[in-house]
């Protein structure tokens, strides 16, 4: 499991709440009301110059939860997301020499772009699985973790459909979570079967499309493109501060969790000076750990059979009682309840 991105650095162009911004404009809901909470205006996310963070894309989607009349607005939120929505991204995508080097690009850089979920690829059986999973929102059964999933796989659609034609479909399409009221819009729009209840989110097409030369292809322009990706990937792996590093320091070792003294000792600090730092990132070390305990324990309960005992042993906590309690302050549920759907 990679660590998360920074959640309050603002190193991300705002394309993903423009969108969403401008669906929910055609429901009659004013932008202001839409972008309530986030600090930004209307004018700023037509400026090449703003960056926004993941706190940011968090307060617009919740938002247009709230607001949207449509239950399906994050599907339709991604069919805006055009590849030249992506920029410099977008272009090195178009000018691949293949669809699996396109593939494989996406697999290298896709962070520059501040990313709603994690991805994995793999090529078997002659079809493609991509596999994807929320940054920062972990637990299925949240109505923000399915937004981020639908916006996700809409706009990858969107974005082959670019780069392929018409002629490009997916030919699966699998979520992690129960069927929504809405289901029907999923079929609709994907055109192929999909499964609700799986134990991950994910697409599946034809691998036959690797091969095949992307019709825009040009080696010159793709070398730049990947140049500046590659700088672009090195800011943002630098713009998380010190909380992603002790994130990264956390999730490297899962089950042995230093205290602040420890992981002061670890990055060369004094105690005091790291959680000055931390405040002015506002967190704490304590928020940080709890953070990457439950991001853990839901996956634990996701995708093992590890018992409560395991568990909690495997966070560091004295016994199985104290994981429970922690477990239902971090997300409402019991880890019984939050394993049995």
């Amino acid at each position: 499991m990679l660590p998360p991105p920074a959640f309050d650095q603002p190193a991300y162009s705002p394309q993903k709440i423009a969108v969403v911004v401008a669906e929910l404009a055609e429901q009659g809901v004013a932008p202001s009301a839409a972008l309530e909470g986030t600090g930004l205006d209307p004018a700023q996310l037509r400026t090449a110059s703003t960056r926004v963070s993941y706190r940011q894309f968090d307060t617009a989607f919740r938002n247009a939860l709230r607001l949207s009349r449509d239950p399906a607005i994050a599907l339709r939120a991604g069919q805006r997301m055009h590849i030249t929505a992506h920029g410099i991204y977008g272009y090195a995508l178009m000018s691949s020499p293949t669809y699996a080097d396109a593939v494989d690009f996406s697999a290298r850089y896709f962070r520059v772009m501040g990313p709603l979920t994690d991805i994995e690829w793999a090529s078997a059986d002659s079809s493609v699985t991509y596999t994807c999973e929320p940054v920062h929102w972990p637990d299925p059964t949240q109505p923000i973790y399915r937004f981020v999933v639908e916006f996700a796989l809409s706009m990858h659609l969107t974005v082959a459909l670019d780069m392929a034609g018409d002629s490009f479909a997916f030919s699966r399409v699998d979520l992690a979570y129960a069927a929504p009221a809405h289901a029907e819009a999923y079929t609709s729009l994907f055109q192929c079967p999909v499964r609700f209840g799986q134990p991950h989110n994910g697409l599946q097409y034809d691998g036959a499309w690797l091969a095949r030369s992307v019709t825009l292809a040009d080696p010159i322009t793709n070398a730049t493109a990947r140049e500046m990706c590659e700088r672009m990937l090195s800011e943002v792996s630098d713009a998380g501060g010190i909380a992603a590093n002790i994130r990264r320091a956390l999730m490297a070792q899962p089950g042995r969790f230093p205290n602040v003294e420890a992981m002061a000792e670890t990055l060369a600090m004094h105690p005091r000076a790291l959680r000055r730092r931390l405040e002015t990132e506002n967190t704490s070390y304590r928020d940080l750990l709890a953070e990457v305990r439950m991001r853990l324990a839901i996956e634990y309960l996701r995708k093992t059979r590890m018992t409560n005992e395991d568990i909690a042993s495997r966070l560091g906590y004295s016994d199985a009682a104290n994981f429970r309690h922690a477990f239902s302050r971090w997300t409402g549920k019991s880890p019984s309840e939050f394993r049995g759907g």
